[in-house]
């Protein structure tokens, strides 16, 4: 009988779980959401206000000094409900483990230090482990998958993994940024005013002649790619987004430089909704990703398909 506490911390959720010899005792965790900011603007608003409301609104999701101060005041209540979750104490625990990349420095930096500690307080063993494949062999344990291929999916990663002779091997790729950060990234463009200008020094709403600033809001609570997937189920129009796939590679920076452009003209001339361009996201990523996830099974020969990451929940 092994029983194993693991601390992760890679992003801006923090866990703790507990595992006896493959049965998951407990498994605690909190969410670090970033507060959200103005989502409408009144009237005779500037130039260099709107621009001012719009950098508020760019800085949404989370930064890596404020996701670590957040963690570290929340680790020990954390570790305190996995234990008594799991009703063992720390003389029973043979092993400690904790994720040590890759990630974000400051909140690895915080799990890494608890874990170490706690380690030296209860005389336990230490075991760093590699965030991609503790995502990968949890999904083996709890699925039962015996030889899949895996897509994993991410704010920081977008691979299609696969093991072969004793080590897991990445058979495609993103060739510039992750999924998640797509996403993200998505979910802040869409943030951007949407005007008419007029004088070069105000914002003119033309349907009623009053000068304003409205933004696009996606949320970060609960996240924003859960967000967009709930936006999209409402979209009725599909905007074609560019579609890269390279072998079983894919590109996903040509879609937020479409967007980036494209985006505030199309939705002041009524071309689409925001709801559209959510919908019209999700199924050109996802269509990417089932793609060079097909052409790799076809290549390994396999029969079961393993998604993981943060990504892999929409």
């Amino acid at each position: 009988m092994t029983i194993v506490i693991g601390f992760e911390g890679s992003a801006n959720k923090i866990g703790i779980g507990i595992i006896k010899d493959g049965e998951v005792l407990s498994n605690p965790r909190r969410t670090y959401i970033t507060p959200p900011g103005q989502g409408k603007i009144g009237s005779n608003i500037t130039v260099s206000a709107c621009q001012s409301a719009k950098l508020m609104l760019d800085s949404a999701g989370f930064m890596p000094s404020d996701t670590a101060r957040h963690h570290r005041g929340v680790i020990l209540t954390v570790l305190k409900e996995a234990l008594e979750e799991a009703g063992i104490q720390p003389a029973d625990i043979d092993c400690v483990a904790y994720t040590k990349g890759p990630g974000m420095g400051a909140p690895l930096v915080t799990v890494a230090i608890v874990a170490r500690t706690v380690a030296q307080l209860w005389g336990k063993p230490l075991l760093g482990v590699n965030h991609c494949i503790g995502h990968i062999e949890m999904g083996r344990l709890i699925t039962k998958a015996n030889n899949p291929t895996v897509l994993y999916v991410s704010g920081g990663n977008t691979q299609v993994i696969a093991y072969s002779e004793r080590r897991y091997r990445i058979f495609g790729e993103t060739i510039d940024i992750a999924v998640g950060n797509c996403l993200d990234r998505f979910a802040r463009v869409i943030k951007v005013c949407v005007f008419d200008s007029y004088d070069n020094d105000v914002f003119l709403n033309t349907a009623t002649d009053s000068f304003f600033c409205v933004f696009c809001q996606i949320s970060n609570d609960p996240s924003p790619g859960y967000n967009i997937e709930q936006m999209a189920k409402k979209g009725k129009r599909y905007v074609e987004l560019p579609y890269t796939v390279k072998g079983m590679d894919v590109s996903f920076s040509g879609i937020l430089s479409f967007i980036e452009e494209a985006a505030n003209k199309m939705l002041s001339a009524d071309q689409c909704t925001p709801e559209d361009l959510c919908f019209s996201l999700q199924e050109t990523v996802f269509a990417m990703l089932v793609e060079i996830t097909e052409r790799a099974m076809a290549h390994c020969g396999s029969q079961e398909v393993l998604i993981v990451g943060g990504v892999g929940c929409k």
